[in-house]
This record gives structure tokens, sequence and C-alpha cells, in this order.
């Protein structure tokens, strides 16, 4: 006689399939409230305590973390003793079980501040039946993923044994269901516990969301995975509404993700547009209209083919902008109904719908071979009352203004970078050069010479030599 064991707390599918097993000549044990619904259902069932001979207790804490129970799911068939064992004290043999956990994840999203409901919701009992039937696959097989429900109807239907390699594949998404599981309670608790800090042991989980076509590069596989633990931010890309257009790829992402972060610096109508994440035009002004036109101006070349990102609602007459380039992504907090359908007008442009916020993210990570580098989120932002003037002549404070308008920039271009701003917009930046006078150099050729007269400058480090001084004296920008 084979015995399976059912025990959900997602319930999606499991009448069905336990209406299968029985047909197939199986004997079905369960527990709690997944008994009571198969009861309910007419399915004709076991009650675990009839196997323990010992009732659920603790108010369902303990229910199957019992030898008459493990021993039967753990008990190697084709080991003599092991069968002695089970036969002396009457331990049925489990060869399947059906379980998926309490929702942890679920709960912890919907009561975040609800300790005690948190707590609760950890299961016990699941993993531990969970673990022991992968770890004896070659023997019983272990279903978490009600998807996997239709696949074994199919094999029951046919009186088929279920294959071990399909128990062997049933048995790894079920250790990465619990160690999916465990890395959110751990990440809770060093929430809880460390309070921000890094803990010795960094535990990270992630879910994936989706395929993509391919990755940097066209010979590159790539997926998106969407991380889950509190490490990492908990709002953005992947929570934005796609209104519209072909799915993201790879470098849509990436890029994206460059133009979040620095318009979520500004408070003020901003406009930022990136190009292989770095910045080509970034302004601010009284209307996000207005902010657009000067972040467009200030490198109308470089935008083509480039990722828009606002933090006001785009209306008709930036829409209408907007569709006269080429552009790959387009982000802001919402759009007029009469701008989106101008928009519609391109079918291929991607256009997501997000709050812009100020971000949520904690640490940052970076790979590196056999390892992960993590620091703190680079959320400070400089103000008028943190500067030092280091020469005798100040900026005025429409300088001053640039100047911090140019170093909340600077701060998202790639090293060496160099900034050149005016009248709260770009006028040219010079990214990732090995040399910062190159950098500066390619700043200043990349504009008209009238454009970066009475300009400020930033740079994300110091000048180990006077020539980037003198160069941008000669230029006529006016401070740094």
């Amino acid at each position: 006689m084979k015995y399976g064991l059912i025990s959900v707390f997602d319930k999606t599918g499991i009448v069905s399939l336990a209406e299968s097993l029985i047909t197939a000549g199986w004997k079905l044990i369960s527990t709690g409230g997944t008994y009571q619904h198969l009861v309910e259902h007419g399915i004709k069932v076991i009650e675990v305590e009839d196997i323990t001979h010992f009732p659920e207790c603790l108010d369902g804490r303990v229910k199957t973390l019992h030898p008459y129970i493990h021993g039967g799911i753990l008990a190697k068939r084709d080991e003599f003793s092991h069968r002695q064992f089970l036969e002396k004290y009457n331990i049925p043999s489990i060869d399947l079980i059906v379980n998926n956990l309490y929702p942890f994840e679920q709960t912890l999203q919907q009561h975040p501040e609800d300790h005690d409901q948190i707590i609760e919701n950890i299961d016990i009992g699941g993993p531990s039946m969970i673990r022991a039937a992968a770890k004896n696959y070659k023997h019983v097989a272990i279903l978490t993923d009600p998807n996997d429900y239709d696949e074994l109807k199919s094999i029951l239907s046919k009186n088929e044994t279920i294959p071990i390699e399909k128990r062997m594949a049933w048995a790894t998404k079920a250790f990465s269901y619990t160690a999916y599981y465990d890395t959110l309670i751990a990440s809770y608790f060093n929430k809880k516990t460390n309070k921000g800090t890094f803990p010795d042991k960094l535990i990270l989980a992630f879910e994936k969301i989706t395929e993509l076509r391919y990755g940097e590069n066209p010979h590159q596989q790539a997926v998106c995975y969407q991380s889950k633990p509190y490490y990492l931010a908990k709002h953005g890309l992947l929570q934005a509404e796609q209104l519209q257009g072909k799915e993201l790829s790879y470098n849509n992402y990436i890029d994206a993700q460059s133009a979040l972060n620095i318009v979520r610096t500004f408070e003020q109508p901003t406009t930022v547009a990136i190009k292989h994440t770095n910045p080509c035009g970034v302004a601010t002004a009284e209307t996000i209209h207005e902010a657009f036109e000067k972040a467009h101006a200030a490198d109308p070349q470089s935008i083509f083919g480039g990722i828009i990102a606002f933090n006001r609602r785009v209306n008709l007459q930036t829409a209408e902008q907007l569709h006269a380039i080429f552009l790959e992504v387009i982000i802001a907090p919402d759009f007029d109904e009469d701008a989106l359908q101008i928009l519609q007008k391109k079918k291929n442009l991607r256009v997501l719908k997000m709050p812009i916020g100020q971000g949520d993210q904690v640490f940052q990570l970076r790979q590196i071979q056999g390892g992960l580098l993590i620091q703190s989120a680079d959320n400070k932002i400089i103000n008028e009352n943190n500067l030092k003037v280091m020469t005798n002549l100040a900026p005025t404070s429409d300088q001053v203004q640039d100047l911090l308008f140019a170093w909340k920039v600077v701060k998202h271009v790639h090293s060496n970078a160099i900034v050149l701003a005016k009248n709260n917009s770009t006028v040219a930046v010079g990214p990732g050069q090995v040399s910062r006078i190159w950098a500066l150099e390619n700043a200043i050729r990349q504009t008209k010479p009238e454009h970066v007269k009475g300009a400020v400058l930033a740079s994300d480090a110091f000048f180990p030599f006077a020539d980037c001084v003198e160069v941008a004296a000669k230029a006529g920008i006016k401070a740094i």
C-alpha cells in the first residue's frame, strides 16, 4: 500500500490531486486545516494523529514532528534494517509528501509591524518534512509547487511509477523552496537585531521574475530576479507598471536604474536623460516641460536612443516633444491621458509608471569573482550649509545653486567624472576617463564655447595638479 501525506497552506488544486491519488490506489494522510478541507470535499483521508497515536498540540505547533511520520519518510526502502524497523513498529512507508508552508512572506508584507503574527507564521514541521522527503528522493516524491500537480496526475493516470529523475528534480525545487523561506526569516531577524549594520553571515534571497531575451550582448543569457531580503530596496523598477512597449532588456534595466538614481536626488521638477548609464542631460525648472527642454538642449545628439526619467507627471506638451525623439524607455510617476495617447503611437516605446520618491535602498552590493562587496547606500545630499569657500573670491548665490546641482549629478557619473552646469542644467558631462584632465577636455569639447562660459564645474575627486583648474579658467568656468 502506498501512503501520501498532504499538508498545505495554499490549497490550490489540492482536491483534484487528492482525487487522482485515491483513484490510483493511494491512501492519504493529512493534518489540521488540510484534513478538514479534504473531508469537506468528500476525500477519504487518514488524520495524522491516527498514525502517530498522539494529538496535535500547542495550538497546532506540533503535528507531524514524530517518528511515525519521519520514520516513514526517511526509511531507505532498499535497506533491510530500515524495512525491519518500520515493520516492527507498524510505521507506514510514506512515498509522497505534498506540502507548502505557512505564508511567512505574505504576513511580512501585509503586517510588517506585527512581530507576534510574523513569528506565528514561521513553519516548523513543514520544512522538516520537505527536507526529509527531498533527502530521501530515491524513494520519496516531494511536491511543494501546485504547478507540478498536473504532471504527477499525468503519471498516475498512466499507472506509472514516478521516475527517479523527476523525484530528483522535485527535490531540487524543494530544497530551494525551504532555503528561500529560511532566508526570508533570517533576513527579518537580521533587520530586527542588527539595525542596519552588516551581519556576520549575509544571506540573500531572490525570486525569478522573467527571462530576458539576452544580456548585455546578444550571445549572453540573462534573467531578472527580484530581491527579497531587507538589505536591498523594496520599491523600484520591478514594481513599476509598464503601460506600453516591448519587454525591458538587460541594458534597459541598467540604464533605467541609473536614471532613477539621479532623478530621485532632486525635489524640484527634474528631467534626466541617460545613455549607457551616464547622464547626457539633466535639468531642473519651474515646470517639468521646461526641465525637459533644458535637459534636451544640453545634449540633443546623445539623447537619441536614450532613457528619460521625470519626477513629475508628464503632460501633453512634453509628450509631443518626446514623441519626436527615438527613445527606449520613459519613466514618470504618472501621465496625462492625452499624453499617453501621443506616446502610444510608438508601440515599442516602453513607458513605465512608478512612484519616484527618494527610494529606500539601505545597502549596495557589487559582485567580485568569488565574493561580494557591500556598502551602505550613498544617500547623503550636500546642502548649502555644508559648503566651505576655499578661495578669496566667493561664489554668487546662483553659482552656489549651480554647484550643488552639478555635485548631485556628478555623483552618478562614472569616474573620472566631470560635470559642467549652468542655470540648473547640465552643459556637458565628461564621464569615464582614466585621466581627469581628459574628462574635463572632453566635456568642454562636446558643447559650444559660449555655453561653457559662466558655467560651474563639479568633479567626483580632487585635482592632483593645477592643469584642470587652469583649463577650466581658460574656458570661462567660474567656480569649482
